[in-house]
């Protein structure tokens, strides 16, 4: 009971402090940095973590990652075994059938790309806009291109994901969602988008009720598309090992996953979130990651 009440305060640690570069893993125990990015760019994010667990008289060391490790002492041992455990732990999960159904390589992953997106070509005017909010980092990706503008207004992300592509272009984060998902997040954003003008920058199809709950609300929100999503084209059908566990990142990744695949019941989905999950087929039954990454995917699988 204690470990179970300590794991949610460690999830409502995480959305307390807006980490960017740390995801908390519940299976693990552990909040781990992403190491995608140089040690001095998390440096600041690692400070606060662990002054606030200081603080709680949370007791945790760090390993030679950069990840936090929560765990009741902290002695030479602990940190060996640690080490130990992670070696372990990498060569059992290599072994696993993990599948992400695009080009972005994650570890312990296999890539299976599904979709393309495209840019949407026009001319996008963002100067009355006083926001602009993103569900997605493609958004972020193609209105660089679009209109390199949008950097000077205030930017709304739907998670850490995307904040990080805000601030890796330069552009300004004036709030990231904690709950992360569409309709949740529209929620969040009523009180920090009252009385501004609201550019929505995005795919062309949306799935969320985003849009309906900003506008019921009174909030003016232009929806402006600047890509679009279509499936990769494949050959032949892809055969997948007995017992692979498919992560599944959007509607479309559903879509077009099933006209190159044939499920097998041995298969298990994970759903990056709660709208993804809704466009299953009724005979699968996908488990749904914590966060909306793709990281917080694999941890789930890894804990199967």
């Amino acid at each position: 009971m204690f470990r179970a009440g300590l794991r949610k305060d460690m999830a409502n640690t995480s959305k307390k402090l807006n980490l960017l570069y740390y995801e908390y893993d519940s299976h693990q125990n552990r909040f781990m940095a992403d190491h995608s990015y140089p040690k001095e760019v998390i440096r600041s994010e690692l400070i606060k973590l662990t002054y606030e667990l200081s603080k709680n008289k949370v007791a945790f060391f760090t390993d030679g990652r950069s990840n936090v490790i929560i765990a009741p002492e902290y002695t030479i041992f602990s940190r060996l075994k640690q080490r130990i455990k992670n070696i372990f732990s990498d060569i059992k999960n290599h072994r696993k059938h993990i599948y992400v159904l695009s080009d972005k390589e994650v570890k312990h992953t296999k890539s299976l790309p599904m979709i393309e997106t495209e840019m949407i070509e026009g001319k996008v005017d963002l100067g009355s806009y006083d926001a602009v909010v993103f569900s997605s980092k493609n958004g972020v990706k193609y209105i660089d291109r679009l209109n390199p503008e949008w950097k000077k207004i205030p930017a709304y992300a739907i998670s850490a994901q995307t904040a990080k592509m805000i601030k890796n272009l330069g552009g300004k984060v004036a709030f990231v969602g904690k709950e992360k998902h569409g309709d949740e997040f529209a929620q969040e954003l009523l009180t920090h988008l009252k009385g501004k003008r609201t550019a929505y920058i995005g795919a062309q199809d949306t799935v969320s009720n985003f849009m309906k709950i900003l506008k019921e609300n009174g909030i003016e929100c232009d929806h402006i598309p600047v890509y679009r999503t279509v499936c990769k084209a494949h050959e032949k059908k892809i055969s997948l090992p007995k017992g692979s566990v498919v992560i599944f990142s959007s509607p479309s990744t559903i879509e077009c996953f099933f006209k190159n695949v044939e499920w097998d019941e041995s298969f298990k989905a994970i759903s990056i979130g709660r709208t993804t999950a809704k466009y299953f087929p009724d005979f699968i039954q996908p488990l749904i990651a914590e966060n909306t990454s793709l990281e917080s995917c694999v941890y789930k699988a890894l804990s199967l």
